[in-house]
């Protein structure tokens, strides 16, 4: 399938994973932030909440403090699969804080420290307690290091697909959608809070470690070869990876000047050309459609891991786990536009991601002399299913985390933007899509946010048309 990421290959299921998670949801949020009675003005000091509140993964994130950057180091050896690490969150208290928590699901830590004092803390199944001493104040920027060492996990999502820290025959396989960056370093993880990144990776002498942003360093000492990478543009946590292999690598630039760097598993190189090939020409193509590329530098990593099965569109450099299709390099290179730079505010709204980077790899598709957008819609793959398949059947509003990577959000989200180009004129539409990488540029946006942006832009009341696309059920006959 030309699809990208992420397309867990998993036939469609009604989803009650939503439901029960929402029956049985209990945040633990932190009570309000106001002064002491008898002390007008103190601080009053409360825990940080240990959730965002996101009903699919109700785990992820935590209130309290916004993480700036994380500045992380680590040495791998793929010989015994142990990671050795130290990471450095930099971020400011948005509350009086005694306590707050970190997401984290990887080996034990050793050693944690706020503002360079060691601290007290807890390491759950996937949250570390931390109570900082002196307590923290809101508007206060403070460093938390945390030391830790093991073999990172490999996660399973409700799906039944796998991420994390993925062990390939020759290094890592590393993706963190939705869950899998807890699992080798601790944060905040959830895609409503953005930092920016320093990634330092040694590895044996003969590997290579690629990942987001721009290689600053490599150096080899002793048998071991440090990479040191920096992304000065926010990035969600779970679009973060060190992926290791044994890779060629090359670099280019795109017509436009953007660089590029790829690296690809040595056995993949051949396969893998007519798609690498693609990288400059599908940005530049995409940044006349949706506006100017959101970041310094571009490219991908083609690694082989078998038994992972998707590409993700990991931040600057999408990962594969086998050679790509030039119609998933493009899926995965839009969504640097559409889920990288402008990111949902809740996995819910996984249509914004998946539909958005979908619709532009049939775009694309069109602009190389293949199907048009309109062929594609109407295919038996998309507009051309029975009304009575179960493709139709799963809200695309909220699929449920069982199927939010099914080709509901992919295909159905595609075919609602085909859909709305059809209503409001292509005009509009082109204005729209522009417009909404522009406005959120860097942030997160949902649903709500782009139909009300799409009935601005149109001047049309589009409340019938969301409802038969996006809010119900069933296939849309009229709209």
């Amino acid at each position: 399938m030309q699809i990208g990421h992420d397309v867990r290959f998993q036939p469609l299921r009604t989803s009650v994973a939503a439901a029960a998670v929402a029956a049985t949801l209990t945040l633990p949020l932190a009570g309000p932030t106001t002064a002491a009675p008898g002390s007008p003005g103190e601080p009053r000091y409360s825990a940080g909440a240990a959730s965002v509140g996101d009903l699919y993964f109700p785990d992820q994130g935590n209130g309290g403090f916004d993480v700036q950057h994380y500045d992380i180091k680590f040495t791998y050896d793929p010989a015994t699969k142990r990671l050795n690490a130290t990471t450095t969150i930099s971020a400011v208290a948005t509350q009086d804080l005694d306590q707050f928590n970190l997401d984290f699901r990887g080996p034990a830590i050793t050693k944690l420290a706020v503002n360079g004092k060691p601290m007290d803390y807890q390491q759950g199944d996937e949250e570390v307690v931390v109570t900082p001493r002196p307590k923290l104040k809101t508007g206060q920027t403070f460093t938390t290091v945390v030391a830790y060492a093991g073999v990172p996990p490999v996660i399973t999502d409700p799906d039944g697909s796998i991420e994390g820290w993925v062990p390939t025959d020759d290094g890592a396989f590393v993706a963190g959608e939705p869950q899998g960056s807890a699992a080798w370093f601790p944060g905040n993880n959830h895609p409503t809070d953005k930092a920016t990144f320093t990634l330092t990776a040694t590895v044996p002498e003969g590997k290579t470690a690629v990942g987001n942003g721009q290689l600053i360093s490599q150096q080899t000492a002793d048998g071991w070869t440090t990479f040191t990478w920096d992304s000065t543009e926010p990035m969600a946590t779970y679009l973060a990876t060190v992926t290791i292999g044994d890779f060629a690598v090359t670099r280019s630039t795109t017509p436009s000047g953007i660089p590029v760097y790829v690296a690809v598993d040595l056995r993949l190189v051949d396969r893998s050309a007519a798609a690498v090939a693609r990288i400059p020409d599908i940005v530049d193509y995409f940044s006349s459609v949706f506006g100017p590329y959101p970041f310094a530098s571009t490219g991908a990593i083609i690694d082989r891991a078998p038994n992972v099965g998707y590409a993700l569109e990991t931040q600057t450099k999408p990962i594969f786990s086998n050679a790509p299709s030039i119609g998933t390099m493009a899926h995965e290179l839009a969504h640097q536009w559409y889920g990288d730079s402008v990111s949902l505010e809740r996995w819910s709204d996984i249509w914004l991601n998946e539909g958005f980077a979908t619709y532009a790899s049939w775009l694309y598709t069109e602009h190389t002399g293949g199907a048009t957008a309109q062929q594609t819609f109407n295919s038996n793959s998309n507009y051309g299913r029975a009304a009575s398949s179960s493709f139709w059947q799963i809200s695309m509003i909220d699929p449920g985390p069982v199927d939010m990577f099914s080709n509901v959000p992919y295909n159905r989200g595609a075919m609602t933007l085909h859909a709305l180009r059809g209503k409001i004129g292509d005009d509009a539409f082109f204005k729209l899509i522009k417009e909404w990488a522009t406005m959120h540029r860097y942030g997160n946006a949902n649903t709500a946010d782009f139909v009300q942006l799409a009935e601005k832009v149109s001047g049309m009341d589009l409340t019938h048309f969301f409802d038969v696309w996006v809010y119900q059920a069933g296939k849309p006959t009229s709209w």
